[in-house]
């Protein structure tokens, strides 16, 4: 029964590889970084350094005012230790959409107008996806240990693919009234640059396979504006909590 449960373990981490790679495909259309990521792999892959693989699912809270969301998703990670020490990682992750709410007031072109301000109500929605690579410490333990608890930090960038959409709660005439230039009412995207930090702490369960929890928040380094966003500065601001299973070959 146990190695039956190991075996099912690792078609399910393969299987999240497959998710990882087809992710990167999809969001990152140079063709330049593909060729690089491609031909980088084998080496990665086939000398001393380890690979382990990882898949979790996360709670993710925007922490940004007037942009206060929920949304759960999924994290894949692929991390190569160079020694038990230290390491690279790379990972793709996705969420739901976030739903929120904004007040907004659309004020009249000309004095003769009545009402001079009509109020009304945004709802609006976000989804966030994220590529991101970077480096991995063991504070206490290693990435092979098979005794007791580990602790770990991450750190790294990534970027950021957000899609938003915003729905106004009533139909305004544009030739009367100056609509808010932001949020837009309609759908669109977004990228932004992002430092990653983050905590972990995971215990071996079974042969090579371990379980971990982490903690990590990703802090915007760009704010190129959008439309589609109420608050662009330092926006968004999103911290997780995630849970789930390593696999180390």
């Amino acid at each position: 029964m146990k190695k039956r449960a190991i075996h099912t373990c690792h078609f399910w981490f393969l299987d999240g590889f497959i998710i990882f790679i087809n992710c990167i495909i999809t969001e990152l259309r140079s063709t330049k970084t593909i060729l690089l990521l491609i031909l980088s792999l084998p080496q990665m892959l086939f000398t001393q350094t380890r690979v382990s693989l990882a898949t979790d699912a996360s709670v993710q809270r925007n922490f940004k005012k007037d942009q206060h969301f929920w949304a759960f998703g999924q994290d894949v990670c692929v991390n190569w230790h160079f020694s038990t020490k230290s390491g690279a990682y790379a990972s793709v992750c996705y969420y739901s959409n976030g739903n929120f709410k904004n007040s907004l007031s659309a004020i009249a072109k000309l004095p003769a107008t009545s009402p001079q301000q009509i109020f009304f109500t945004n709802r609006a929605q976000v989804r966030l996806k994220q590529i991101s690579f970077g480096w991995r410490y063991y504070l206490k333990g290693t990435s092979d240990a098979d005794g007791s608890w580990d602790l770990y930090a991450v750190g790294g960038f990534g970027v950021i693919f957000g899609s938003a959409s915003n729905v106004y709660s009533m139909a305004l005439d544009t030739s009367l009234y100056n609509i808010p230039q932001r949020p837009v009412n309609g759908s669109g995207h977004f990228k932004r640059l992002t430092l990653d930090l983050g905590l972990g702490w995971e215990t071996p369960i079974a042969g090579e396979i371990y379980f971990y929890t982490q903690g990590k928040v990703w802090i915007p380094t760009t704010e190129y504006p959008s439309r589609y966003l109420f608050v662009n500065n330092n926006a968004p601001f999103a911290g997780m909590i995630s849970a789930g299973f390593r696999i180390l070959f």
